[in-house]
């Protein structure tokens, strides 16, 4: 059997479970995941290679209307991986009613892409089987799927469905990347994303958006097996900052402590993390601070 490779993108409106379903395919936890809308905010590469296969799936920001720069850079990065890549996984909610505003728009730039795309119908196990059948409906009608599967992310038993039906539609080819790769992000960002996703989790639902993370210090000390990580916490409210510090700084203590033990897993090494945090108003409308934090473009 010959082998195959390709890209495959994951896209789709936030919080439909895409962070959710890509560390299911793959068995690591690389993207972050929260409850909360807009927590992917880079594309994320994670390669899973096999015997017969390597795929390179990429995780996206939940395209939405922006209002906010960083939301304009979010929206870009999700719709600019349609360039190059063999197949798109275009994943909706069950329990949405009706194809709404923001999916009719991601439909329009799949025509325009032009790549094959898969249509996953997440969440399942949260609503009747019967109203699956009318929601399928509309959607084979928008558009030519070539295929359109039901799916929980959180059954093991859609990683093999998924997984099985993604490697029949890639082309034959060569590996783009080591075997034993297992993503192309930086371990600095993968440290920074880690550190927000147990803010969005642990936080308020007002305080989180406006939440940015800059690890300004990344230092492999070898000799000892220890990573040595200082980050900077920014919000955009003094209140904001006094809810993340928490009351005699518990709350900063307890992001730090779950943040640093996923680290330590993640990159199997003794992490030493120091947080501080600070206040930037209107940051996500600012390019000096986008830049710095890393939502660019290269």
């Amino acid at each position: 059997m010959a082998f195959k490779s390709g890209f495959v993108t994951i896209i789709g409106r936030p919080n439909v479970g895409k962070s959710t379903l890509l560390n299911l395919l793959t068995g690591e936890k690389i993207a972050i995941i929260s409850n909360k809308p807009q927590t992917t905010r880079h594309t994320i590469r994670t390669i899973l290679t096999t015997e017969e296969y390597q795929l390179i799936f990429v995780d996206t920001p939940g395209i939405h209307k922006p209002k906010t720069k960083l939301g304009e850079f979010m929206v870009q990065e999700a719709l600019g991986t349609f360039d190059g890549v063999d197949l798109i996984l275009y994943m909706i909610d069950a329990r949405d009613k009706k194809i709404g505003p923001g999916d009719s728009m991601i439909i329009g730039e799949l025509e325009k892409a032009g790549v094959p795309a898969i249509l996953l119908i997440n969440k399942i196990d949260m609503v009747e089987k019967s109203s699956l059948l009318p929601l399928i409906a509309q959607y084979s009608e928008a558009y030519d799927f070539d295929e359109i599967i039901p799916i929980s992310a959180l059954d093991p038993k859609t990683k093999d469905l998924v997984l099985n039906t993604v490697k029949e539609k890639l082309p034959e080819g060569e590996k783009y990347y080591p075997e034993d790769m297992l993503t192309d992000q930086q371990e600095k960002v993968l440290a920074q994303e880690l550190i927000r996703e147990k803010l969005l989790q642990l936080l308020d639902d007002e305080v989180p958006h406006g939440i940015g993370v800059e690890v300004i210090r990344f230092k492999e000390k070898e000799d000892r097996n220890i990573i040595e990580i200082d980050a900077n916490i920014y919000c955009e409210k003094e209140s904001h900052k006094g809810i993340i510090i928490g009351r005699e700084g518990k709350m900063l203590k307890r992001v730090g402590t779950l943040a640093r033990q996923d680290m330590e897993r993640l990159f199997d090494s003794k992490v030493f993390l120091q947080l501080w945090v600070k206040v930037k108003e209107d940051w996500r409308n600012s390019d000096f601070m986008l830049n710095e934090l890393g939502y660019k473009k290269e």
